[in-house]
């Protein structure tokens, strides 16, 4: 008998899970360890952020889904790894606290046979003081945060129909932040409400990110194939921006924000502020802070992570130069060097450098998105990972044998930019590679054949049905597996 344990139940670890039970028999156990009670479908927080959604229609209760898949649940936060054990039990084992109530504080030693390390980010609010919904300013990275939005925002929608004017900032609230696609889709989703309550001219919507230009999306921009012309993702971004009459400011890292307003370093060293009634500003993510150990109680933390707390998988992370980054740098098995057992997916793994080119403001300080890896390339490694465990666990094979590269992986997004079954609109894009490789695409980066952006209304009826879809899948349905990562 093996027991897999998976930390985490968000998309990547989700995945594992499910993909895991189906695969394996019985006799074998797969476990999941997450501090939350409920499954959130993440890229629909952005219409719980604006009211579209209620928080009930993203989310569900994750006990009855591992209850009926025979799946044991606890829910409890894993505080360590200790890949050797140690002098009182010879097994590897993950320490975790229990967040359940009635449970809360407990601690348990959970062993493995075999580990997904699939937690997630760490929201790093406190990088960027009066950042975030406990300071000055909002966010959509979690369901609760969502709604918080969606209040505010209909507060300043009501004070706007009694004449008021109001100030909206929308964007990323350090110079290191991932996410620029989650505040693209709200910026716009904002705006189409405005529209929709009649109070558009009663309101300044700015933009403010880290990208060093619009239509980076942390993937260093790309060169898109659009009604039958070839066009970089800059001019579609910002023929989008200027047809909806929202402002932007690019290159900032923003160093505080307060009560009505945010300041910020640009990349030119100039600095500014952008004052505002209502800010959304995503926050830059570390890892969630696990410790290591080995047996003799060695704090080997420095070993197993990154300095920035992700997992360390199978990529080459030597120093390089931005000119020397290759697509080959990149994870395919995401197995830890030291430990063969172990594994990390999703945003739990240390990418070995970024996707866009890697910028310092003349004062020295970083101002360029990280590497998004969320979405489908998560559900996609995780499946992969899992379907390598299966093998080795069967006895099928001794080491990895498929891979997930995100070099040689496809990702299609659909962002939306204005919810509405007649009115809606959604902006449908392709890229392959994720990773540019610009030896075998020496002009691009990236093959044209398979990189596209459109927008329309079709894309927004796509995404909704998407919406239904990974609810469908991850409620664990019947002919769940059907439905793609």
């Amino acid at each position: 008998m093996a027991r897999l344990v998976i930390i985490g139940a968000g998309i990547a670890g989700h995945t594992a899970a499910l993909h895991a039970r189906r695969k394996l028999g019985k006799q074998h156990d797969v476990i999941v360890i997450a501090p939350n009670s409920k499954w959130n479908w993440i890229p629909s927080n952005i219409w719980v952020g604006v009211g579209w959604m209620k928080p009930e229609q993203v989310t569900f209760e994750l006990a009855p889904v591992y209850r009926k898949k025979n799946i044991e649940f606890k829910q409890a936060r894993a505080l360590s790894i200790h890949p050797e054990g140690d002098d009182g039990q010879s097994s590897p084992y993950v320490r975790i606290e229990y967040t359940a109530e009635g449970h809360t504080g407990q601690q348990e030693k959970v062993s493995y046979d075999f580990l997904i390390n699939a937690t997630g980010p760490k929201l790093k609010f406190e990088a960027t003081p009066g950042l975030g919904p406990a300071e000055n300013s909002l966010s959509v990275c979690t369901y609760g945060h969502a709604a918080q939005t969606a209040q505010v925002l209909q507060e300043k929608i009501e004070r706007m129909k009694k004449g008021e004017h109001q100030c909206f900032v929308v964007g990323t609230g350090h110079g290191l932040c991932t996410c620029q696609g989650a505040a693209f889709e709200y910026i716009f989703n904002l705006e189409h409400e405005l529209v929709k309550a009649g109070v558009r001219d009663k309101a300044t919507i700015t933009w403010l990110s880290n990208e060093v230009e619009l239509g980076d999306f942390g993937v260093g921009g790309m060169l898109l194939k659009r009604g039958g012309y070839v066009t970089h993702s800059r001019i579609f971004a910002e023929s989008l921006f200027t047809e909806r009459g929202l402002k932007w400011i690019t290159q900032a890292h923003v160093n505080k924000v307060e009560k009505d307003h945010a300041t910020y370093e640009l990349l030119n060293g100039e600095t500014g502020e952008v004052a505002f009634d209502f800010a959304m500003l995503l926050p830059p993510f570390s890892g969630v802070g696990l410790k290591a150990f080995d047996k003799k109680g060695t704090d080997i933390t420095s070993k197993l992570f990154a300095p920035n707390g992700f997992m360390k998988v199978d990529a080459d992370y030597t120093p390089k130069p931005y000119e020397e980054w290759d697509a080959a740098d990149w994870p395919k098995t995401y197995q830890n060097p030291d430990y063969a057992n172990i594994f990390a997916v999703g945003i739990a793994f240390a990418p070995p450098h970024g996707i866009s080119k890697p910028m310092k403001s003349v004062n020295g300080t970083p101002i360029n998105p990280t590497p998004p890896r969320t979405g489908m390339p998560s559900g996609v490694m995780a499946r992969i990972v899992t379907y390598n465990i299966v093998d080795m666990i069967n006895g099928k094979a001794d080491k990895p044998v498929r891979t997930a590269s995100m070099a040689h992986m496809g990702a299609a997004c659909i962002a939306s930019a204005g919810a509405g079954l007649l009115g809606g609109t959604g902006v449908t894009m392709t890229m392959y590679p994720i990773i540019p490789d610009f030896k075998q695409y020496p002009e691009t980066g990236r093959d044209l054949k398979y990189t596209s952006g459109e927008i329309g209304l079709a894309g927004h009826w796509i995404k909704h049905a998407l919406h239904y879809a990974f609810m469908y899948k991850a409620k664990a349905l019947p002919f769940w597996m059907a439905v793609p990562e």
